[in-house]
């Protein structure tokens, strides 16, 4: 079984000091690939030496909507330079309007000026959305979509809404969330998702399964998921296993080292 780890940040200060421990852990649980998202600038150069030194490793840099203060005048410029430095892609980017205090205005253009720069340099996206799920369908209309290629990060929307998302050119990718027996808008919003465009991913160190319920989450428990996701669609884990590992590779075939 082969799988692919469609979003983690293995970068996290929670994991360092045991890296190569959770990667070898990742490997003999069948994770080949990981896309590695950095949020912040302080950490993309983190993110770069991680892929350098381990091939499985996707990298991806952005801006998350929880850290715009203490960005650098030229942020967007850097971004740039280390998208055109490494075969990488843009996130982890997006909206959150659960975030304290609300600064909407100030994470919509940073939210656009990424989206724009990924759209021009033909870069996939990792996109965040909490609570503000109407108002990211609004900007990715106006945008004109991810015609060249994007995720929805640990997708928490409604099942309605995975269909217009597709349309526009997304993959949905599910985490340990939605193997919470209690998660029902998930589930249906899993059921919902076409299987040519699922993912599924840890987002390492966070959102642990059900399973592994209060520990650091890392890669390996990606088999989990797929075992949770699996259940929920009354199929095979080898079945998502497949089809996230070919839907993913399919995404990100831009970016990968061969």
């Amino acid at each position: 079984m082969q799988l692919f780890d469609a979003h983690c940040h293995l970068q996290d200060e929670r994991l360092a000091g045991r890296l190569a421990e959770v990667l070898k852990r990742a490997e003999r649980s069948g994770v080949r690939r990981m896309l590695c998202c950095g949020c912040h600038e302080r950490n993309w150069d983190a993110v770069l030496a991680l892929a350098q030194a381990h091939p499985e490793i996707v990298p991806s840099f952005g801006i998350h909507p929880w850290y715009l203060v203490g960005r650098t005048d030229g942020w967007l410029e850097t971004l740039e330079r280390f998208l055109l430095d490494q075969p990488s892609g843009v996130g982890e980017i997006g909206l959150d309007h659960a975030v304290t205090p609300r600064a909407d205005e100030k994470q919509e253009a940073v939210f656009i000026a990424q989206l724009r720069l990924a759209r021009r340099l033909k870069r996939p996206v990792s996109l965040h959305c909490r609570k503000a799920w109407e108002r990211l369908r609004e900007i990715l209309i106006q945008e004109g979509g991810v015609g060249w290629g994007g995720l929805i990060h640990s997708y928490s929307g409604s099942a309605e809404l995975v269909r217009p998302l597709e349309e526009m050119g997304l993959y949905i990718s599910f985490s340990g969330a939605v193997t919470r027996s209690g998660n029902k808008r998930g589930h249906r919003a899993l059921a919902a998702v076409s299987p040519e465009r699922l993912l599924i991913e840890t987002d390492s160190p966070d959102l642990p399964p059900a399973g592994a319920a209060g520990t650091v989450n890392e890669p390996a428990n990606l088999a989990l998921v797929a075992s949770g996701v699996a259940n929920i669609l009354g199929r095979l884990p080898d079945w998502v296993a497949e089809q996230t590992f070919a839907n993913a590779s399919r995404l990100l075939a831009g970016i990968m080292k061969s």
